[in-house]
């Protein structure tokens, strides 16, 4: 069984976190509509969807994935690097812990899991301004013994690793070349956003076909040519906090 963990929107989001992005007004209706939205794609696409307590006073609750990296054995509680997201993590590591033995990234170490890109047994981590070297060499430590590969390649220009690259087919990245160097995914196809949308680069990979913001066409025409079956979403009232399709949610399986 395939599990969805997602939390609803903070009636505080506009208050949240930003590191790229000037601060907009974010219509929190609209965003809990979208939200519901995306829940019922994930649900449409094969996961039992599951709610986490509502955080109201959190403004960037909604992000779960940024709090833990679930891999088949075990769980990752993150370390934000953001301060103010650190009270998300007890509530998160409560619903994870009957589904996985947690592991922990302790201070000095800074990891968000929105940071973590997993490509079968290796595990790439963004040196950006959440996660730090600390943080990469602990989870090094902790996923050695279950055969993971770390492996910390720097980004700039945009808030995770997750930003600029994610998996969207078997041996197919999608990538901003202007964030992150490809030459780090040699072994990989890659499929370069188009230059009109830099933040194009983030889409969800769900039995076998992608959840893809809609605000991104030319980009998705790219994927569409390239045999990739796109699942539409409008996550636009998110993405003005800088969230995405793969922060929204953590998925395992059971």
């Amino acid at each position: 069984m395939l599990i969805a963990m997602i939390r609803e929107v903070s009636p505080l989001i506009a208050q949240c976190e930003l590191t790229h992005l000037e601060r907009q007004p974010i219509d929190v209706e609209k965003a809990r509509l979208q939200h519901a939205a995306y829940a019922a794609c994930l649900a449409r696409l094969g996961c039992e969807v599951q709610c986490l307590p509502a955080t109201p006073d959190l403004p960037d609750g909604v992000f779960v994935e940024d709090i833990a990296l679930v891999l088949d054995e075990v769980a990752m509680i993150a370390r934000p690097g953001a301060a103010s997201r650190r009270p998300e993590i007890p509530s998160v590591a409560q619903a994870l812990e009957p589904y996985r033995k947690l592991l922990t990234i302790e201070e000095p170490g800074t990891l968000d899991g929105g940071d973590v890109l997993r490509l079968g047994r290796k595990l790439m981590v963004g040196l950006s301004e959440r996660s730090n070297p600390a943080g990469v060499e602990q989870l090094h430590r902790l996923v050695e013994p279950f055969g993971y590969r770390v492996e910390g390649i720097p980004v700039s220009g945009c808030l995770h690793l997750k930003s600029a690259v994610t998996q969207v087919a078997e041996n197919t990245l999608l990538l901003n070349p202007e964030w992150i160097i490809s030459d780090w995914f040699r072994a990989m196809k890659i499929i370069p956003v188009h230059p009109a949308e830099p933040y194009a680069g983030n889409a969800l990979l769900l039995n076998g076909t992608v959840i893809y913001p809609d605000a991104f066409p030319a980009t998705g025409e790219r994927l569409e040519s390239a045999g990739i079956h796109l699942e539409w979403v409008d996550v636009s009232e998110l993405a003005k906090a800088e969230g995405a399709v793969t922060c929204c949610s953590l998925i395992f399986e059971a």
